[in-house]
């Protein structure tokens, strides 16, 4: 059965400082139908025609003066950024295929050639290779058409919630049929699901968006049994208030609680799924203006200090946990297990003292569900 042609146009390098072992090497290739096979006796050579080639397949001899095989490969790892090394060492001791193996070749030939070996073992390298080269192009394309989904679905919600990229408090100033309160003290959080680059390029654009939807109608589901009120998602992010539009006492209780429920929810989903995905988030109490805006399509908006704090502590926060503002932390109390994470910097506000949410102290607070 002939080759695919693909597997014959591989670019192969024979490295061997014995012209003896690299012409039979050659033509044995070549007798078996690959066109682009190339040699050095140099080993000291192989990196600079790696970068410049990027072969498919390199051949290469462990024993050789100067520079041995086992010091190639490590000198060809930096230039492989995507962890595979595409390396078939050639060795006539039995204890360094084990080794070689471990230094990151993907297989060996012995010493005395094989004729039959050598080309069985060739073109399995080479599959093995291009299929990994696909794949890691697959992967790029799926990270580029989940961006665009992103990126539309941004879109999409700001058209369809008629709220304009320019400032609320503008138009506040300029919509008299704008109806919005001031509150002195709630809590908001942000959530932002993080990992979704990390997906397999088995998962499409479309499964993609499901599988955002499904977690954020989770999140639905728990804000409404802590009796929060969920203000919008843009992208991965998903933003809920404590303490409007009804003013409440335990706001930041009912957010805390949130949050941790946000992360069990998520390692169920993952546990389901079989997914690795994870959630930052930031939680902050303050005063915030809450109102109804849009002619057509309506929103409940909230903005103010509360939601610019809440927002730094989510993009200043760690992934799989949560973080919360100094005055959270202390309406908070002792109900909940907090670490003190120190002061950071955050643009615009200077230095801030932050704090880890690690759990519940006690029993959790009975889901409180609106009527």
């Amino acid at each position: 059965m002939p080759e695919a042609p693909e597997i014959l146009a591989a670019k192969i390098l024979v490295v061997d400082d014995q012209p003896a072992n690299v012409l039979l090497l050659e033509r044995t290739l070549a007798g078996a139908g690959y066109t682009a096979v190339t040699s050095t006796l140099d080993p000291r050579a192989v990196c600079a025609l790696h970068e410049a080639n990027r072969y498919d397949l390199i051949v290469l001899d462990l024993q050789m003066p100067g520079m041995d095989g086992f010091q190639v490969m490590e000198a060809l790892k930096p230039l492989e950024t995507g962890g595979y090394l595409p390396v078939l060492v050639v060795t006539a001791q039995p204890d360094h295929k084990l080794r070689a193996l471990r230094a990151g070749a993907k297989d060996f030939i012995s010493k005395p050639f094989d004729i039959a070996e050598v080309l069985m073992r060739v073109r399995n390298m080479i599959e093995v290779r291009l299929l990994h080269v696909a794949i890691r192009r697959k992967n790029e394309e799926l990270k580029t058409l989940y961006d665009q989904v992103v990126a539309e679905r941004k879109v999409s919600e700001r058209l369809a919630l008629q709220v304009p990229p320019d400032s609320i408090a503008a138009r506040l100033a300029a919509r008299p049929d704008v109806t919005a309160d001031s509150f002195a003290d709630v809590t908001v959080l942000i959530a932002d699901v993080v990992g979704f680059s990390d997906l397999t390029p088995a998962v499409s654009p479309g499964a993609l968006t499901l599988l955002l939807e499904e977690i954020f109608g989770g999140f639905d589901g728990l804000v409404q049994a802590r009796g929060l009120r969920k203000i919008k998602t843009v992208g991965n992010a998903y933003m809920a208030a404590a303490g409007v539009p009804e003013p409440s006492g335990d706001h930041a209780a009912r957010a805390a609680h949130l949050a941790l429920d946000m992360l069990e929810a998520l390692d169920r989903f993952n546990e389901r799924a079989g997914q690795a995905l994870q959630v930052r988030i930031g939680i902050a109490s303050g005063p915030v203006v809450a109102g109804v805006i849009g002619r057509r399509s309506y929103l409940y908006d909230v903005w103010g200090e509360a939601v610019n704090t809440a927002s730094r502590m989510e993009s200043h926060g760690v992934a799989g946990r949560v973080q919360v503002a100094d005055r959270t932390r202390q309406l908070l109390g002792e109900a909940f297990q907090l670490e003190e994470r120190g002061a950071i910097e955050v643009e615009g506000q200077g230095e801030m003292q932050t704090w880890f949410l690690g759990g519940r102290t006690g029993a959790p607070a009975r889901a409180h569900v609106p009527a």
